[in-house]
């Protein structure tokens, strides 16, 4: 059955004081039944944002970067905390989380606490990026992205799983290390991989990937590209029977309010070609209590649909 999420706008455009709105509506969706809240993820910013735009360097074609380089964004890991203490149910996501940024054991660690502290409410959506100066502030070669999240995947597989962990690579060797608390569900935090439909991301998606998040052409034509990913993923070993899949619920308005039908039949072809987990994306009211209601509409349109 596929699942209900929400993108909360942990970022701006000018200085922010109060990030409370942020909180209140991850606690809205925890109430209102929603499946996942997801944040997502910069470090730093450079000065060339148009590199945002450009497919050859991780970013969508014609695509803006939705802040100046002075914008302020949350620290994912850091805010996902924060909403765990406030909710008691619903899943907490980055997409995506740039996670070769993170010293390997170091991320390892934050994310089995915050698993652990959250009841096994974790997920972790990860990619490469596209910006060069956030690699260059963090000491790591840009041209190396894929390698080095590679890398941070194995190591905190290898931290999580392992009672007792060894590792050896070019870039790092340990031996007889222990990792405590290990997260809350079986094999570790589950993974969920970003990219276009490419041999390299079904490669790191057949490795570590429980689902994938379509990028560039993918997220606009994503039924031909869920089939061509899982031919793909097949061919690198993957299981593709099993693949989870992230798409952008189809909203139909009718003035100012959703058409729940019409929404939900638009969805349904999506969940047929291998969406399981639908990005909603909507402007809620300010005043909390029809921000619920319009929230638990959604949530109830989409279980009675048959979808989830």
């Amino acid at each position: 059955m596929a699942q209900l999420s929400i993108v909360l706008k942990t970022f701006a455009d000018e200085p922010v004081t109060d990030w409370r709105p942020v909180l209140d509506q991850a606690r809205i969706a925890d109430e209102a039944g929603i499946d996942r809240v997801v944040v997502p993820d910069h470090v730093v910013f450079g000065e060339h944002l148009e590199a945002y735009g450009q497919p050859r360097l991780g970013g969508r074609s014609g695509a803006t970067q939705p802040t100046g380089p002075d914008g302020p964004w949350l620290e994912p890991l850091t805010t996902l905390s924060v909403i765990c203490g406030l909710t008691s149910r619903v899943r907490l996501g980055t997409s995506i989380l740039l996670a070769a940024l993170r010293r390997p054991a170091v991320l390892a660690k934050a994310a089995a606490t915050l698993d652990v502290l959250s009841g096994g409410r974790l997920d972790l959506g990860v990619g490469v990026g596209w910006q060069r100066e956030e690699y260059e502030a963090a000491g790591l070669d840009f041209e190396q992205r894929g390698a080095l999240l590679d890398h941070t995947l194995d190591v905190c597989q290898t931290l999580w799983r392992e009672p007792r962990s060894s590792y050896s690579s070019d870039q790092l060797r340990f031996d007889a290390i222990h990792l405590m608390p290990k997260p809350v569900q079986a094999g570790g935090v589950p993974i969920w991989v970003s990219g276009t439909v490419t041999a390299p991301v079904a490669r790191r998606l057949a490795r570590f990937g429980t689902g994938w998040i379509p990028w560039g052409p993918a997220v606009e034509d994503v039924i031909p590209a869920i089939a061509r990913m899982k031919e793909l993923l097949a061919a690198a070993g993957g299981n593709p029977s099993t693949l989870q899949v992230v798409g952008s619920l189809p909203i139909v308005l009718r003035g100012s309010r959703v058409d729940m039908k019409a929404t939900m039949d638009a969805a349904r072809p999506l969940v047929a070609a291998g969406v399981s987990d639908f990005r909603a994306r909507l402007h809620l009211p300010p005043e909390r209590e029809a921000a619920v209601e319009q929230l638990s509409g959604l949530v109830a349109a989409f279980r009675a649909s048959g979808l989830g």
